[in-house]
């Protein structure tokens, strides 16, 4: 089974951020506006280099803008309302010039002021984010982004800058921390996390060599996108874990199948074999059956071997219904139930799924199980065949183990919570 490729995010700018710098120097000339109308607070010396100055930031000539607001700010005397205005015109001229430091400094003179409301300020901040990142100081842009956030804004666009922004910087610890928060708030509101979102928590846990935040990532990724490749490359990581055991290959082939990941004709030859030696002969003529109508098997040069193996699964499948009514009389008669168990499979798989799942709760009552986990596995796997989706999901949740089975388990409710 092979991994998917994971290449670096492309990122883009978020759509708003070419409106943050205009829409703060419009609230300059408004506020300017404003000012003029009432006249008596700001002098003439003052206010003409400041109404130059905005009439050179609506023109984008951002430099010469900051020069008019320095002769202005060379006044001497100057009341409080006249410094608010001429920093806050350096903040517009700055951001547009690219100055980001002479902006925050400007921002920061007069954060503090009460003639400064809450909307317009967040408005401001969420400008100097746009300008930090847009000059590629992505510190800076995260530092303004974090601010904005922190002070209640609740633009999506400052949130995917600050996320863009530590991508770019390499803090992927940063990155893994604001996309899993949230693609858990999107979850918690009953919506659909992105799939681009969650392919940037699984790239960022991979920069950090992160395997556990990695397959986080791709059960999400299977959750809401279930892809061939994202279970190929999930249930490949799955089986090189250093403590999967060897006796689970048939239930991984099984969620291989069921998941549509399945595409090699010696997979499906070789999950037919294990399937008989596992002692369910029915299920390896439904895997062959399966290759068969897929096109993966009776084509190419392997053809008729592929016909033979076939044939076998017809003979073994005939021989394993023969002998049915002998198997369940042993298993019945047994001390333990592990042959209940195995026989109520074999019922489901034959499509007695009622029968069959009484029966295994009986092998399961009558105790002295080989492997109690596996059963559980097993009896899950066993209802969603019958349909009986969140029984499946409630059973697969109660697999424990340390040796693949819990981990197996986990993706098989994945899979059955999706199939609901």
């Amino acid at each position: 089974m092979a991994e998917i490729a994971l290449t670096r995010p492309k990122f883009k700018a978020p759509r708003a951020l070419a409106c943050m710098v205009s829409a703060v120097v419009l609230t300059v000339a408004m506020t300017l506006a404003a000012t003029h109308a009432q006249a008596q607070s700001l002098r003439p010396e003052i206010g003409k280099p400041l109404q130059a100055a905005s009439e050179l930031v609506k023109a984008q000539r951002f430099k010469e803008a900051l020069a008019k607001v320095r002769d202005a700010d060379a006044v001497g005397g100057k009341t409080a309302d006249e410094n608010y205005l001429i920093e806050r015109m350096r903040m517009s001229a700055a951001s547009g010039a690219g100055d980001i430091e002479t902006a925050g400094k400007a921002f920061e003179a007069i954060s503090g002021s009460t003639k400064l409301g809450a909307a317009d300020k967040l408005r401001m901040i969420e400008s100097l984010a746009g300008s930090s990142y847009r000059a590629g100081n992505y510190a800076r842009a995260m530092q303004w982004s974090q601010r904005y956030l922190r002070e209640g804004g609740t633009s999506g666009s400052i949130r995917t800058l600050l996320i863009q922004s530590q991508y770019l910087s390499g803090d992927f610890a940063g990155v893994q921390k604001e996309v899993s928060a949230e693609i858990q708030g999107t979850e918690k509101a009953g919506g659909v996390p992105g799939e681009e979102r969650i392919k940037l928590l699984m790239t960022a846990a991979l920069k950090q060599n992160d395997t556990g935040g990695y397959v986080y990532a791709m059960e999400k990724l299977v959750t809401y996108y279930p892809k061939k490749e994202y279970w190929t490359d999930l249930l490949s990581r799955l089986q090189r874990k250093p403590n999967f055991s060897d006796r689970l290959a048939l239930d991984t082939y099984r969620l291989s199948l069921a998941t549509g990941s399945m595409t090699k004709a010696s997979d499906y030859m070789e999950m037919s074999q294990l399937a008989v030696q596992a002692g369910y002969p029915i299920e390896g003529k439904q895997v062959v059956d399966k290759g068969f109508a897929a096109g993966v098997l009776g084509t190419g040069a392997e053809a008729d071997r592929h016909k033979r193996l076939k044939d076998l699964m017809v003979k073994r499948s005939e021989e394993d219904r023969a002998a049915q009514a002998n198997t369940e009389a042993e298993a019945a008669a047994a001390k333990d139930g592990n042959g209940l168990v195995s026989v109520g499979y074999n019922q489901v798989l034959n499509g007695q799924a009622a029968k069959g799942l009484a029966t295994m709760q009986q092998g399961i009552a009558k105790g002295g199980l080989k492997r109690p986990e596996d059963t559980k596995l097993h009896l899950g796997m066993a209802q969603l065949i019958a349909g009986e989706n969140a029984k499946a999901q409630a059973t697969f949740k109660t697999v424990a183990g340390t040796d693949g089975t819990a981990d197996l388990a986990r993706l098989w409710a994945l899979y059955a919570k999706r199939k609901t």
